[in-house]
């Protein structure tokens, strides 16, 4: 019994451990939700999440020690945001059509995002901390993470909060966009970008690459809009 205790402790300490821990998960959850037809309920995200959570539990890991080999892919976030301009470039003729009503539903969206986050948090209670903490939920990690430290948060906190927003709204989007019978696929797109940043984006590309476009401007939209205006009403709201 104790080679695989020992071999465990080994690989636990090793920083590529926790990195191809996150790889394999998410290649797993990737393989099992094609196998479901991308059903909006199986996303690879979730399923890969849970996963890690569960080995994190059984190992009595420390997200700390975790992080700690799996922040490469914290890394990549910026890079990958950064490369949201690449679609944004190659359909620029598309998006010069839609320019001016999409620029009004980004910021009438990422206001509301903002304000109804800081709103519903107060009405529960939050204290401030965790108020700024929830404010950029709608924004892609990397923007949000940056935002929060700015203002005096927690990323940490304000990363979970991320997570969850891009999970919540990743499973409830096709449904709720088919209940409320809304079929054009650029505006589908565009509003679980806009509100789900990253993790809405992959799922809105699973299903249409119009969706996928639009959301993948949205996010990128949103977190340049976000970053601007949302420390100025964090700091309104809060007097």
């Amino acid at each position: 019994m104790t080679d695989p205790v020992n071999l465990w402790v080994y690989l636990s300490t090793t920083p590529l451990f926790w990195l191809s821990l996150t790889i394999i998960s998410y290649a797993v959850a990737l393989r099992f939700a094609r196998m479901l037809n991308s059903h909006p309920a199986a996303n690879p995200i979730l399923l890969a999440s849970s996963l890690i959570i569960i080995v994190l539990l059984k190992t009595r890991t420390s997200y700390s020690a975790y992080f700690e080999g799996a922040q490469f892919v914290n890394f990549l976030m910026g890079p990958a945001t950064v490369a949201i301009a690449v679609p944004i470039y190659r359909h620029r003729a598309v998006l010069r059509q839609v320019l001016v009503p999409m620029a009004g539903a980004l910021f009438v969206g990422a206001i509301v995002a903002m304000i109804s986050a800081l709103g519903i948090g107060t009405l529960c209670g939050l204290p401030s901390e965790l108020l700024i903490d929830l404010a950029p939920k709608s924004v892609t990690a990397a923007v949000a993470m940056a935002l929060t430290k700015q203002m005096g948060g927690t990323p940490s906190i304000t990363m979970l909060l991320v997570m969850f927003t891009g999970i919540f709204g990743a499973v409830v989007v096709t449904p709720l966009m088919n209940f409320l019978g809304i079929r054009n696929y650029a505006a589908r797109g565009f509003a679980v970008g806009l509100a789900s940043h990253g993790v809405g984006t992959a799922r809105a590309f699973s299903v249409s690459t119009v969706a996928g476009l639009f959301a993948a401007i949205a996010m990128g939209l949103n977190a340049v809009v976000t970053a601007l205006i949302l420390p100025w009403i964090v700091t309104l709201f809060l007097k």
